[in-house]
């Protein structure tokens, strides 16, 4: 029987753990490299359009101070890293997906029309079970036979 630790560690060094952690740790750091591009370089650049300063920018009620433009680089960051990651994992990723699907060849038909009444019946059929005319079964195709296993 293993030890706790022993368990601990083989947990620890599964390979899917230890890459959501080096996944976590890096959007972290993506995520506070976009904030400071905002704060620092975006917002800056927009509010010498606006003749004003973002950092500045809150209003006093009772005493309370809402700081509305630190809430609106947070709000351009959120928007700038949820667009960085649409474009450059997700947009890619289901277009791999798609492609993929794509390649797959499609399943071999198990039905066929009947030629009197044009009702889908089974590829073996010897009648049309809508119209009951005979007709001559056929042979599905060699990819999906069963091969001996």
């Amino acid at each position: 029987m293993a030890s706790i630790r022993e368990d601990f560690v083989t947990f620890i060094n599964k390979g899917n753990l230890v890459q959501l952690a080096i996944a976590f740790v890096m959007g972290a750091a993506f995520t506070a490299l976009v904030g400071a591009l905002v704060a620092d370089i975006f917002t800056p650049l927009i509010g010498i359009a606006g003749h004003f300063n973002f950092a500045d920018w809150q209003l006093t009620v009772n005493g309370s101070v809402i700081m509305q433009g630190a809430f609106l680089n947070s709000l351009i960051t959120f928007i700038t890293v949820a667009l960085v990651v649409f474009f450059v994992i997700a947009l890619p990723y289901q277009r791999w997906q798609d492609r993929q699907a794509a390649k797959k060849a499609a399943a071999a038909p198990t039905t066929r029309p009947c030629p009197e009444c044009l009702s889908q019946i089974p590829l073996g059929a010897k009648r049309c079970s809508f119209c009951t005319s005979a007709v001559t079964p056929m042979t599905p195709p060699l990819a999906a036979a069963k091969t001996p296993s």
